[in-house]
């Protein structure tokens, strides 16, 4: 998930995540191809952006009577992990539900580790507070479990449910274990570019489909890696001018509005079904 949301990897991502999951996993590249040009991505980016795909194990080549891609079914606890923390922790933790820890010491022989294990713990959403020593809110305990035994890194990482007892002031301290700036200026550029759209949107009595897809495909896109980028600190933590919160308010109500046309245009597009999870 960390590709740029601009990508077509990205957007491709988004597509068989928000709707081919729900609808069997599969869909015909012709059916992609014409998806895809509707977000202004061309036929020879479709098909680069599939290679790509397919030999980081995402997608899988499947023909049912034309050719087409399956997602993976390795990538389908990643893909629900993620539907967690994108549509899930949409509010801050609470303080009272304590901490996720992690510990990790790498020997030097085997020292790339430490940079896989220190980008992957940022992306889960855990501050560095001391060499090797991180942490989270404790909700994330159960997907740091996850990805760290999924990414073969379990063997150097002790995890721990812990609870803050002294000896310092944790508002203060927060601030320099989370890069509070850089998250807060990927909320404003989100609220910058959609918070017009979702105004205006909220004037419709009704929202054609195909305009609701090419809305809603690059928003999620560009909204998926806040949640991960963002540990959703207890608000008692957060600066009082905490933007999360007004970005969070614009993506519930494009969501909202606009994520079941946009299966039903996807519907449309391939034929395809929704299917019972």
């Amino acid at each position: 998930m960390s590709d740029s949301p601009t990508r077509p990897s990205s957007l491709i991502n988004t597509v068989y995540g928000a709707f081919l999951r729900r609808l069997g996993g599969w869909t015909s590249i012709a059916h992609l191809i014409t998806l895809m040009s509707e977000l202004d991505v061309e036929s020879p980016a479709v098909r680069s952006a599939i290679s790509r795909l397919k030999k980081k194990g995402i997608l899988e080549p499947e023909r049912q009577g034309a050719t087409g891609y399956r997602l993976s079914p390795a990538v389908y606890d990643i893909f629900d992990e993620g539907d967690r923390r994108i549509f899930g922790s949409l509010e801050p933790a609470d303080l009272n539900d304590g901490w996720a820890m992690a510990v990790f010491s790498v020997p030097e022989s085997e020292r790339s580790y430490r940079y896989q294990l220190r980008t992957r713990l940022t992306w889960l959403g855990f501050g560095n507070i001391a060499p090797g020593v991180w942490l989270a809110p404790g909700r994330l305990l159960a997907d740091a479990r996850g990805t760290l035994a999924r990414l073969g890194l379990s063997e150097y990482v002790h995890l721990f449910a812990a609870d803050y007892a002294a000896f310092s002031d944790l508002r203060t301290n927060v601030i320099s274990w989370w890069d509070f700036p850089a998250i807060q200026t990927q909320y404003a550029e989100f609220t910058q570019a959609y918070a017009p759209i979702a105004k205006r949107m909220a004037r419709r009595s009704a929202i054609d489909s195909t305009e609701a897809f090419r809305i809603y495909v690059p928003m999620l896109t560009q909204w998926r890696r806040l949640p991960y980028l963002d540990p959703g600190l207890p608000s008692e933590l957060l600066p009082a001018d905490w933007n999360a919160v007004e970005a969070r308010k614009v993506f519930q109500k494009l969501h909202d509005v606009l994520a079941a046309p946009s299966l039903e245009h996807v519907q449309k597009i391939t034929g395809l079904g929704e299917q019972s999870q």
